[in-house]
């Protein structure tokens, strides 16, 4: 009985979207009709007389044009000076429909940003992506004129990716601004910005952006195909993408890089990665993306090398810290004594003797409540967040030991760890769920479940790939060259000696044969 009701769902499945054809892909579109009067009631049928759909019907020389914008998202000055103007002193023969058609395609060159559509379909994603849309009375297509002008943020310096030397511009929302940084970096035909449209109905742009003397095809087949089969209504933000284009099953490390920095999307994508572009949002995606690119800094290419070596050994600490801190002062304090001091254990033994949870206990308790405040300081107006942290730190940090609920050691664990996981922001979440897991197997266990936690993590990271690629590379399996730039920076003049290819790292199934 089963077996027929999964047969029965499959064959549904099959009819409702057959092979060869994505989930979003429109079907039986509607073409323009030609007749002005019944296109302009079919669109404000299909828009149900929404407010901000703007229709202006003009008459040139007898020849009836309607004129389509949604408000506020076209600039109405360049509107007039770039096509209504010239447009009214036109005089027209024979045949006023195609004379204006020829006009509007090869005279009125105020609009680079040019396009001819077909359907309804095509129009409403014109419109509605700040476009003007033209209509004329007995042509069976319109046009689309770009003449944006709806307000947006200006570009400004990224608030998640803080530098001191580099370039101090961000992301903004708007993908075209955002591919205008980019290839003011990159002036190079080489470079390439593929768009796409995600979602049946937001119909939201995205951008694949990548060097075709550098990209892996067999990678840029991967993802294309992933971007283009995305089964989502609606996508307004990159993490709406961001799961699609995981590579594999990977429940704690990403292989997806997220930046708001145009230049670090222009490094990587020297280096043969891909990088999405997602309308709405200053956050990129980079594909493919390893583990030891979570410590790589813009800034450490900017100082000098010893500096940048040493920064970069104390990101690894900081990570190994708030991973195994909590958790390995658990299994010390609670199963292996004798390894500690003995002025050391005294003091622990008599800060504990005070409280009434096990170690175990009190760790998970006061990680638990800086998550809270966490959460609350980074939701709540900065502000209001500020006060949140003052009044936090005064709780955990006084009251609580003063009430004999938390032992002081455990608060300078807390404080360690916060800030170390603040370090590498990019692996947090990761850090946090390893945090808690720690904490659980070294207080039941001791190191010896600190010492088996750890390498299930290690052979989890040994077995995942990005896109073929190792996740773990050139770490494992080791490449002597490639390690030139992960716990040690080499000066430049090593660096810039060869560029690595990510499809090339040691361990790849991608091959340098795969570029287009």
């Amino acid at each position: 009985m089963l077996e027929q009701i999964k047969r029965r769902l499959q064959t549904k499945k099959r009819q409702k979207n057959p092979p060869g054809q994505t989930a979003f892909a429109p079907t039986n579109p509607q073409h323009l009709s030609g007749e002005l009067t019944d296109m302009l009631i079919h669109i404000r049928r299909l828009f149900d007389n929404s407010g901000d759909l703007v229709c202006r019907e003009i008459q040139i020389d007898g020849l009836n044009i309607a004129v389509l914008q949604c408000e506020s998202m076209v600039n109405g000055e360049r509107l007039n000076r770039a096509f209504i103007l010239p447009a009214t002193g036109l005089t027209f023969g024979a045949n006023p429909a195609q004379e204006f058609s020829n006009w509007l395609q090869s005279e009125m060159v105020a609009s680079t940003d040019q396009a001819v559509v077909h359907t309804y379909e095509d129009l409403f994603t014109f419109i509605m992506s700040g476009f003007v849309a033209v209509l004329v009375q007995g042509l069976n297509y319109g046009f689309a004129l770009g003449m944006q002008g709806y307000a947006y943020r200006s570009v400004s310096e990224p608030n998640y990716e803080v530098n001191e030397r580099a370039s101090r511009e961000g992301f903004v929302e708007p993908i075209k601004i955002n591919m205008t940084m980019i290839r003011r970096r990159l002036k190079t035909p080489k470079l390439v910005f593929e768009m796409l449209k995600v979602g049946r109905v937001s119909h939201t742009d995205v951008c694949m952006c990548y060097q075709t003397d550098q990209v892996s095809r067999r990678t840029l087949e991967q993802v294309r195909r992933k971007l283009k089969t995305i089964d989502l209504d609606v996508v307004l933000e990159s993490g709406y993408i961001q799961p699609f284009l995981e590579d594999g099953d990977s429940i704690l490390f990403s292989s997806v890089g997220v930046t708001e920095r145009p230049d670090t999307v222009c490094a990587k994508v020297s280096e043969g990665r891909i990088a999405v572009l997602v309308d709405g949002t200053p956050f990129a995606l980079i594909v493919p993306y390893l583990f030891v690119e979570n410590f790589q800094n813009f800034d450490d290419y900017s100082k000098r090398s010893y500096f940048g070596t040493f920064i970069r050994w104390i990101k690894y600490a900081s990570f190994l810290f708030s991973v195994f801190l909590p958790g390995l002062y658990v299994a010390v304090a609670t199963f292996h004594p004798k390894l500690l001091p003995p002025v050391l254990l005294f003091k622990i033994a008599a800060a504990e003797e005070t409280t009434p949870f096990s170690l175990m206990l009190e760790a998970l308790c006061i990680h638990f409540i800086f998550e809270i405040m966490r959460e609350a300081g980074l939701r709540l107006p900065r502000p209001v967040g500020h006060a949140v942290s003052i009044v936090g730190g005064l709780v955990i940090g006084d009251a609580a030991v003063t009430a004999g609920i938390i032992g002081a050691p455990m608060v300078m664990i807390l404080a360690l760890t916060a800030i170390s996981s603040f370090v590498v922001p990019s692996l947090y979440e990761a850090s946090m769920v390893l945090r808690f897991a720690f904490i659980v197997l070294g207080g039941l266990m001791g190191l010896y479940g600190i010492a088996l936690g750890s390498m299930i993590v290690l052979v989890h990271m040994c077995a995942q790939t990005s896109y073929g690629i190792p996740f773990l590379a050139p770490i494992t399996p080791f490449s002597k060259w490639d390690m030139r730039d992960v716990l040690v920076r080499r000066d430049w003049k090593h660096l810039g000696k060869k560029t690595i290819q990510v499809q090339n790292m040691p361990g790849s199934s991608q091959t340098s044969e795969g570029k287009e």
